[in-house]
């Protein structure tokens, strides 16, 4: 977290929470929702404004993590802005290193590493990695499809469905904390 935002929360402790206004795709993009996009639908049916600026970007990934009850979040300040996650809390970039080696990056730019891997029944591919639970990248899978046939990485089978529970996140905040 940002020394500026630890600041923030230190001098201002009970901002209240932000619900509905921020989201997270499934490709790693995240969308600001304002009134009339959530009024228009849920998200990601309705997406709103995607988040160009490349440092307001990178501060939302340096102050973005998840709360006890699996709820993520960017710590804007003093205020908690919740995110409406389309899949999951992480979209994983992976990138084939010129010694043969593959790396896994978050969406956030935190470089991982890929401990286990999920396909659900839509055949979208999951990793847990030690930063935590979430889906690589459309683009990247052909290079996961690598690790396994090479039999670095076993796939696992699981519902959709499950996997917020068994993984420990929110879809959701909005709806989660009513």
């Amino acid at each position: 977290m940002d020394d500026i935002v630890k600041a923030a929360l230190a001098k201002w402790p009970h901002v209240p929470d932000c619900v509905g206004w921020l989201a997270l795709d499934a490709r790693g993009d995240w969308y600001m929702r304002d009134d009339r996009t959530q009024a228009a639908g849920a998200f990601p049916a309705v997406k709103g404004s995607k988040i160009v600026h490349d440092k307001l970007r990178e501060f939302i990934g340096r102050n973005y993590e998840a709360d006890a009850s699996g709820c993520w979040f960017f710590q804007n300040g003093p205020q908690r802005v919740y995110v409406e996650l389309e899949v999951a809390p992480w979209v994983w970039r992976l990138h084939r290193r010129d010694d043969g080696r593959l790396t896994c990056e978050s969406h956030t730019g935190h470089a991982t590493q890929v401990q286990q891997v999920w396909l659900d029944e839509l055949g979208r591919l999951f990793a847990l990695t030690s930063l935590g639970f979430g889906l690589v990248h459309s683009q990247d899978t052909g290079l996961a499809a690598e690790e396994i046939e090479a039999g670095r990485w076993m796939l696992h089978d699981m519902p959709f469905g499950q996997m917020p529970q068994h993984f420990g996140f929110n879809l959701s905040p909005q709806t989660a904390r009513r």
